[in-house]
């Protein structure tokens, strides 16, 4: 048991909502308590003038329609997991950032793939993107397709010698969920490069990384005894092959840099949050 907490967002959508079911069953699975954040931001015009206490302002509304959100959501959580500590936390500004910072010191951050239309919480798709990239805590986005169970999780590994907090995350998943671990190395080279012999020098870097990657997982599993694990070591776009590992598998992890992200990296995030089937994790590396 850890007082450390789960942190789901919500804003009243569907997806929101499956976030906190998601979050409910990944703190029962953690021994972890559940909190719960809802965002509004108030535009100047949208607050009361001064002394005005008699009548329901604009902000008024919105915080109360707030509120109601934080309620139900609760009540899922609760019945998802019963017994399970929650707490919710009102918060006001900017969602993308209140909602990451909301996040700083937890396991991690649950968020929904896509937001309410409602303009009360704004879109928790871009909240969900902007945390997914920025938010100093491990951060999972929940899709729709979230109740079938495969009994595997997927790791994308860019860089054998700079993956150890994402490949850390995955295998306490797998343990977590007595799922197996499936490591998966893409790359995508122009061809225009390697005129000559391009499939020679793919067939080398492969071979390459499919060793450094065999000894990496081999130290992992001194750790994580009891998680089956395997690779694929592959020529392609990565996110486009992380995104389609995402059918079959009960998450998929990717690591990143908090705060400096560079173009080629949050791409292959992007290309991954907007075309995976089942819920995405990003890990930040220190």
């Amino acid at each position: 048991m850890t007082t450390t907490p789960i942190v789901a967002a919500v804003d009243g959508s569907r997806e929101s909502i499956l976030a906190v079911e998601w979050a409910a069953r990944e703190a029962r699975l953690r021994g972890a308590p559940l909190r719960i954040v809802s965002a509004t931001e108030m535009l100047p015009r949208m607050s009361p003038p001064p002394h005005a206490v008699d009548f329901e302002t604009v902000a008024d509304a919105v915080r109360k329609n707030r509120d109601q959100q934080l309620a139900a959501a609760t009540e899922v959580a609760a019945a998802m997991a019963p017994g399970l500590p929650i707490e919710t936390v009102p918060l006001d500004g900017p969602p993308a950032l209140v909602v990451a910072d909301s996040a700083t010191g937890a396991l991690m951050l649950v968020t929904g793939s896509r937001g309410a239309d409602a303009f009360s919480a704004m879109a928790l798709g871009s909240v969900s993107r902007y945390a997914a990239l920025n938010a100093s805590c491990p951060v999972v986005v929940v899709r729709e397709e979230t109740m079938a169970t495969h009994r595997q999780i997927v790791v994308g590994i860019r860089r054998p010698d700079d993956c150890a907090d994402a490949l850390g995350f995955a295998f306490e998943e797998a343990a977590l969920r007595n799922a197996a671990l499936l490591a998966v190395h893409a790359w995508q080279s122009p061809r225009a490069a390697y005129p000559a012999h391009p499939e020679a020098r793919s067939h080398a870097a492969q071979t390459q990384a499919a060793e450094e990657l065999q000894k990496l997982l081999e130290a992992w599993q001194q750790k994580y005894p009891s998680v089956s694990t395997r690779q694929d070591v592959m020529h392609g776009h990565p996110g486009r092959v992380l995104a389609g590992l995402s059918a079959r598998a009960d998450l998929v992890v990717i690591g990143r840099h908090a705060h400096r992200m560079v173009p080629g990296p949050a791409r292959i995030v992007h290309t991954v949050l907007s075309h995976a089937h089942g819920p995405v994790a990003t890990v930040p590396s220190a």
